[in-house]
């Protein structure tokens, strides 16, 4: 038991230490025209500690899936998101296995703004045990998608510090979308019948691994369903979410977690990814290990998707809209 808790406690120290820049990218100090920037060592901290052998690939209903529901509560707390129902927890059931879905929230800025949700999340279980390979059966899930609950936990400390969102951010990691969605479903059920005012979900969908120089950096499932794309990219300046025809074609935008927001909420919501299906071979395979991510492409791509979803927190309208069928 102190052996978890040492390495959670390097990992969460880590994830909360941000590298300060000034504006034009030069080292800064706190001030105020310096902001922070999510490093690669936070990442991998994280990183390191989901993808361990001791989570057993945090499979629903596991020991090692309970494991990294702790972290993730832990990190939350520890960086000052507060829990938006009255635990961090939201609990399910798959047939006879408990799931949990950990949620956080920061609150916007601004009087009015603040009752609009923005949710951003990722999926945090993975399969377990997978076919064996030299010797290793575990199914470690770094790329899948262990990626992508980090960047929804490093853009909830992101905020959570800087208080830059007029809108308020839900922070959402999955349980048992391995089973189907099954915990984005729930959730999203939930949340509609609560009555929330949500603006947009993005699902942050395996995003350790850089595409070809030639693409743009990431691509967004249901593309042509919204201009949400077009809008980020207006807001961070740059083509950060591009279009990828593949995801059409093998339906990307039902498979993923954005998908039951969608459909229960009527509101613009999609995945994000920089996984295309030629720049990662181990998709379900016991070598998605964290020695396998690129750390220097999550940290430019969580740092250049600040100002995009800054535009998109901050309008002072709801830009984001779904397009007509």
């Amino acid at each position: 038991m102190k052996k978890i808790l040492s390495v959670i406690s390097i990992a969460l120290l880590c994830s909360c230490a941000f590298n300060v820049k000034a504006p034009d990218g030069r080292p800064g100090k706190d001030g105020e025209n310096a902001k922070p920037i999510i490093s690669q060592e936070a990442i991998k901290a994280s990183m390191e500690y989901l993808t361990s052998d001791e989570l057993g690939g945090r499979e629903t209903g596991s020991e090692g899936l309970e494991k990294a529901a702790v972290f993730i509560e832990e990190y939350l707390k520890s960086n000052g998101i507060k829990p938006y129902f009255k635990t961090y927890r939201d609990s399910f059931k798959v047939k006879d296995l408990d799931g949990y879905n950990i949620v956080g929230v920061v609150e916007g800025n601004d009087p009015k703004l603040k009752n609009e949700y923005v949710i951003l999340g990722g999926h945090y279980d993975h399969i377990g045990i997978g076919k064996v390979v030299e010797g290793d059966s575990i199914a470690n899930g770094a790329n899948d998608d262990a990626s992508g609950t980090i960047a929804a936990m490093e853009f909830g400390a992101y905020f959570a510090k800087t208080k830059t969102n007029k809108r308020s951010i839900l922070i959402t990691l999955y349980d048992a979308e391995e089973k189907g969605l099954k915990g984005s479903a729930h959730l999203a059920k939930r949340l509609k019948n609560e009555g929330i005012n949500a603006y947009t979900m993005i699902n942050f969908e395996m995003i350790g691994v850089p595409r070809a120089s030639t693409e743009a950096l990431a691509y967004m499932s249901g593309y042509e369903r919204s201009n949400f794309a077009e809008t980020l990219n207006g807001y961070a300046g740059e083509e950060v979410v591009g279009f990828f025809e593949g995801a059409k074609k093998m339906s990307l935008f039902m498979r993923s977690d954005n998908f039951p927001f969608f459909k229960e909420l009527n509101m613009p919501a999609h995945a994000i990814s920089t996984f295309d299906f030629t720049n990662f071979d181990y998709y379900h395979h016991v070598y998605d290990e964290a020695d396998k991510m690129d750390y220097v492409h999550m940290a430019n791509f969580m740092n250049k998707m600040i100002p995009a979803l800054e535009g998109m927190m901050n309008a002072p309208t709801k830009e984001v809209v779904l397009n007509d069928e």
